[in-house]
């Protein structure tokens, strides 16, 4: 079982799906691609015309008769999915585009943009070198959301407070996150700078809100947008190599996957701790099951993001860590309940296998499942940017996922070898504690998520950094229910000790 799940992580993060081959002459796929650039071109001078749903019907004819069907499966065949997907999206973000109050200047970008994916993309096809790698122009995505900001801050002044705030979330939903702006940051620059501008976005509608003065809102805009600039600055400029296309893709995973791996581990080493091998395989189905529920999530966060806005992936995200957050603390506080009570009467192994009944056993198996859920769909998003933005080294991608995969079962090994060495009593007190500890984590996560989907209010405290890694955050609403939590577990292991100090008594 250990292998196959091994060998599953590896084949739904790793593998990919086989399309047909298809093998054209030179020069075939070229000549594809001008004759779709024709009909994309008609959307354009349509759009110039005025007539804004004739060019979107254009461009839908573009892309369902020249694009859709084989040359998709070309690109998914010979290049990469990530390729193929891209251009998807780059018909969807010019189709959008157009009736989102753009100058003509900035829509002649877009259909420059997807002109320029089509026609490099065709000429792979047809075995020539690249001449430029294709990514996305950030100083770009930045300058677009400046220009909402500006709209949000004329809005603001016409006392449209309201209609500020929607574009301010116009900027952070279809530009910060849709694009991958935000992921692309986590990935090259630092989860503390994401959760900076993040909570930023949150400044600035507060300050709308509050009626602040014109001087204390436009600033908070200002700073906002100084953060952008500078992030698609540094985004644009760092040299692309295959040291750093590796090194990002192998922090991804070993950062979204050492959450779960530790869970999982944990509660495996339980098991086997207390004698109770059988009752690995519930947990272990649990993994694997969320590891293919995750690619379900991913997708469908992904149509979500794309057709109703990335706030209810917010909503989503952070209600599972919610979730998980009470079945963590539910299991933690059983284990050390059976740490404290029974090793101390000498027959641990007995009773704690007698108590593991099916209420228990599930309780277990869904934890591992919400751990591994969670990370694996979010994994899953931050690679589809990372893919999108770094076709030139897709092979230092999956190296660094590959690498990074072997590093978290080698973490998996030695929680199980190391568990086996420890006495009884302190292996079961620190298993509890560090499942206590990643119920802070996620709780101060799910709240984020939340703050991020505007269902809860963002109060920062200054002077506090972000630790996205342990899910502190500068706000009193991650702050405050991480605190009462800690407040909870100490409680709860006091508890534990009295009684297990009161049962030693009455056997003496």
């Amino acid at each position: 079982m250990r292998k196959k799940l091994a060998l599953t992580v590896l084949a739904v993060f790793v593998g990919q799906a086989a399309v047909l081959p298809l093998f054209a002459d030179a020069g075939y796929w070229e000549e594809r691609e001008r004759e779709m650039r024709l009909v994309v071109s008609e959307a354009y001078y349509r759009f110039v015309a005025g007539d804004i749903e004739a060019a979107r019907a254009e461009l839908d004819r573009a892309y369902a008769e020249h694009y859709r069907g084989d040359f998709q499966n070309a690109v998914r065949s010979n290049i990469s999915d990530a390729r193929a997907d891209n251009i998807d999206e780059w018909f969807e973000y010019v189709k959008a585009a157009l009736g989102e109050g753009k100058t003509q200047q900035q829509v002649r970008d877009d259909f420059k943009q997807l002109n320029h994916l089509l026609s490099v993309t065709a000429r792979r096809l047809d075995g020539h070198e690249e001449p430029v790698a294709v990514s996305v122009n950030w100083t770009k995505i930045a300058d677009e959301m400046s220009a909402c900001l500006d709209k949000a801050w004329q809005l603001y002044l016409d006392g449209d407070r309201q209609g500020a705030k929607e574009e301010v979330d116009v900027a952070y939903f279809q530009y910060y996150e849709k694009v991958g702006f935000e992921k692309m940051t986590l990935a090259r620059i630092s989860g503390a700078r994401a959760s900076t501008v993040e909570y930023q976005f949150s400044a600035v509608k507060k300050a709308i809100t509050r009626s602040e003065t014109d001087a204390e809102v436009k600033e908070s805009l200002d700073t906002l947008a100084a953060y952008l600039k500078e992030d698609a600055g540094m985004l644009d400029s760092k040299t692309e190599s295959a040291f750093v296309v590796f090194l990002s893709s192998l922090l991804i995973i070993l950062r979204e996957g050492f959450e779960a791996i530790i869970i999982v581990g944990a509660i495996i080493a339980y098991l086997l701790k207390s004698g109770n091998k059988a009752g690995t395989r519930p947990v272990y189905w649990g993994s694997v099951i969320a590891l293919a529920m995750s690619v379900v999530m991913a997708w469908i966060l992904n149509r979500i993001t794309s057709t109703a806005g990335g706030q209810n992936q917010e909503i989503i995200e952070g209600t599972t860590m919610l979730i998980a957050v009470v079945v963590l603390f539910y299991v933690s506080n059983w284990m050390v309940s059976k740490a404290e009570s029974e090793v101390w009467s000498g027959y641990i192994e007995g009773k704690v296998k007698a108590s593991i009944g099916r209420g228990s056993m599930f309780s277990l198996a869904f934890a591992a499942f919400l751990a591994v859920f969670r990370e694996g769909a979010e994994t899953i998003l931050f690679y589809q940017a990372l893919l999108a933005g770094t076709d030139g080294y897709v092979n230092m991608i999956w190296a660094g996922l590959g690498v990074g995969t072997v590093a978290l079962v080698v973490v998996y090994i030695l929680i199980r070898v190391l568990s086996l060495r420890l006495p009884l009593k302190p292996f079961f007190l620190g298993t509890s504690i560090l499942l206590f500890a990643m119920s802070i984590t996620f709780i101060g996560n799910g709240v984020k998520e939340l703050q991020e989907g505007n269902v809860i209010g963002v109060s920062q405290i200054p002077g506090i950094p972000s630790v996205d890694i342990l899910g502190i955050y500068p706000t009193l609403e991650t702050l405050i229910p991480q605190i009462v939590l800690l407040a909870v577990t100490i409680a709860t292991f006091v508890i534990q000790l009295r009684r297990a100090k009161a049962a030693k008594a009455a056997e003496t």
